[in-house]
């Protein structure tokens, strides 16, 4: 028997693969950073929080209007593992945007283990159909919509662009428009073999139906892919592997590195109107 549970890793090295938190020596800054800077955007701009898409207490979210009617649209999904965070920790990057002339909302999700990623991953598409049918309500244009997200919300940004449920809420197939997808987890299998189901509770079929690369977008759009340099391989990995993916597929991808950032900060760099993932995205939102 060799030991591997993974490619060439042993379980105790997957499990190192998978621990975005091994790459830092102490999360609690950044995460103090995404409520602070948050709260600070919603005492700041007008915004409507809270906003209901769905039946359950976790389906909600909170937006900042465009100033003027017409306006593309950010839609930023948080991460945190899909068992950590809230859209209330979402919006640091409303001042950047909205002055830039969008409409910017964070979505909102219930956490596993209470709910499994497939009910995370309906919930977003909810939140995302609702984004599209009142695209009027935040001055933005349904055929503007921009969709990101960091880690976990890189996945659920992966599976928003992907064919296959638009349909389900009356909406037109590939409806986004463009996406920025930063530190993503595109395959779920080593996550299933992973520490991480302790609160996951992946199954091979599930793992395999809700992998953005085993569904890629539903349409050509132009897609920014992005993590850290200090990264896992195996995350460093599945976002080549998926850029690679798209690219071949016939999205216009572009790899945007940051330097000094590490997995958790690399999304506040959309607070920075000059970083390099904040210009290519409002580029590629025609900002």
């Amino acid at each position: 028997m060799s030991g591997f549970v993974y490619r060439y890793w042993d379980q105790a090295e997957l499990n190192r693969q998978m621990s975005a938190r091994g790459t830092v020596p102490d999360i609690t800054p950044m995460m103090e950073s995404y409520a602070r800077e948050s709260a600070a955007m919603r005492a700041a701009l007008p915004c409507e929080v809270n906003v209901a898409f769905g039946p359950t207490p976790a389906e909600r979210l909170d937006f900042f209007p465009a100033t003027k009617p017409g306006a593309p649209i950010f839609v930023f999904i948080h991460g945190g593992y899909w068992r950590m965070l809230d859209a209330a920790d979402s919006t640091f990057m409303a001042r950047t945007f909205v002055e830039a002339g969008a409409a910017v909302v964070a979505l909102n999700y219930a956490l596993a283990p209470s709910v499994s990623v497939e009910e995370i991953t309906r919930q977003c598409s909810a939140g995302l159909a609702w984004v599209y049918q009142n695209a009027a309500r935040m001055n933005g244009d349904p055929a503007r919509i921009h969709v990101s997200g960091s880690s976990a919300g890189g996945h659920l940004g992966g599976m928003m662009i992907a064919g296959g449920w638009a349909q389900d809420y009356g909406l037109p197939e590939g409806f986004v428009q463009s996406a920025s997808l930063l530190s993503g987890l595109f395959d779920l299998e080593p996550v299933r073999l992973s520490n991480c189901n302790e609160w996951l509770n992946l199954d091979a079929a599930s793992a395999e139906r809700l992998s953005p690369m085993r569904r890629l977008p539903a349409r050509s759009l132009p897609l920014l892919v992005s993590y850290a340099p200090n990264e896992t391989e195996e995350f460093k990995r599945q976002s080549e592997c998926y850029a690679a993916a798209c690219t071949a597929l016939g999205c216009d991808v572009e790899i945007i590195c940051e330097p000094g950032t590490n997995h958790f900060d690399l999304p506040l760099r959309f607070m920075d109107k000059t970083a390099a993932l904040t210009k290519a995205t409002l580029r590629v939102m025609g900002l």
